[in-house]
């Protein structure tokens, strides 16, 4: 009887672990390149665009260092889009963000990195147009 249990047991976990594994993409990344980053560079301007002092300000910076790792982690070892031109613009973009987020938690974006992440997703979008 214990053989049978135990082996039930693992029947039992095995068919969840499948089906846990199998639910869906966890990056809720659709695939298409085009769309996805213009979905982040959309998500990554309301990050910077929210007020330093907004009661959400924690979450939404959650947010967005989400769907930086989301992002590098669908299409970094992409060979269809690596080389594009939008990909390490987007890239440079998401590093220099995520290095402020991870060394300064607490403090505010400085405005010389908003300028400079606006001329970024800028040039991204402007080369997603262009189809590089």
């Amino acid at each position: 009887m214990k053989r049978y249990w135990s082996r039930l047991l693992a029947l039992v976990l095995v068919v969840v672990i499948g089906l846990t594994g199998c639910s869906g993409a966890p990056d809720k990344l659709t695939g298409d390149y085009r769309q996805d980053t213009l979905n982040i560079v959309n998500v990554l301007r309301e990050a910077l665009a929210s007020p330093d002092d907004a009661a959400d300000k924690a979450a939404v910076q959650a947010e967005a260092r989400k769907k930086i790792n989301e992002f590098a982690a669908r299409y970094q070892r992409n060979t269809s889009v690596s080389g594009l031109s939008s990909f390490t613009t987007m890239r440079t973009a998401l590093n220099s963000l995520a290095g402020h987020y991870s060394s300064y938690p607490n403090r505010p974006v400085p405005e010389k990195l908003k300028n400079r992440l606006e001329k970024e997703f800028k040039q991204v979008e402007a080369a997603l147009k262009r189809g590089s």
